[in-house]
């Protein structure tokens, strides 16, 4: 069955983490990277998490799992080396209603983290329904190729603009059809060409009726 693919706001929301390994900590990094208030519970607390965590919002437990530690979550991630523990952690979150993913367990995961590309506010995800993630590792290193830094950049420019035609554009009609101008190929390598500072002139152009 085909699954919904979203982008969840995890700001300040509470995401737990139960495990102390190197899984765990680039799990860990990723909730952190997204906002989200942390937590970390794991029998052994390694280097790399404490130093991970210093100085954020973080919370390490160094105790055995325990599914209180689950209450309030709205996800949680289990990575421990411990099979019976993990399913014991998908079981917690059936009944807490809180989404679980257990690592390397498709079967018993409600979500599965997708290989994501990064340019400033630009997010390009890939996910094979958990059925490959070393696949859709490999697909993130070829998009990395093609989204630059320059996508990002032209993002931030392109979210300004917009505020300002919703502003000042009533008809919507209109509005989407100087955004599809705005955000085409034709704009983005004026800009790539050009620069922020002239890409605006052009922008205004576009608005104006202009060009």
């Amino acid at each position: 069955m085909g699954k919904y693919p979203i982008f969840l706001e995890l700001a300040g929301r509470r995401a737990v983490v139960i495990g102390g390994g190197v899984v765990a900590v680039r799990k860990a990094e990723a909730l952190l990277s997204a906002g989200a208030r942390l937590v970390v519970v794991a029998e052994h607390i390694n280097e790399m998490l404490t130093s991970l965590c210093a100085g954020s919002n973080a919370e390490l437990i160094k105790s055995k799992y325990s599914k209180d530690y689950l209450v309030g979550a709205v996800l949680a991630i289990a990575a421990t080396n411990k099979p019976e523990v993990n399913r014991q952690i998908y079981k917690d979150c059936e009944e807490l209603e809180i989404l679980c993913n257990v690592v390397d367990q498709p079967e018993l995961c409600d979500f599965f983290v997708p290989g994501v590309v990064r340019r400033g506010d630009l997010q390009v995800a890939v996910g094979t329904e958990g059925d490959c993630p070393a696949y859709a590792g490999h697909l993130r290193k070829k998009l990395e190729t093609f989204f630059t830094d320059q996508h990002g950049q032209f993002l931030a420019e392109l979210e300004q603009l917009r505020q300002r035609i919703i502003k000042d554009v009533r008809e919507p009609a209109e509005r989407k059809t100087l955004l599809g101008k705005l955000v085409d190929d034709e704009s983005f390598d004026y800009f790539v060409q050009n620069g922020p500072a002239q890409w605006r002139e052009y922008a205004n152009r576009v608005i104006s009726g202009a060009d």
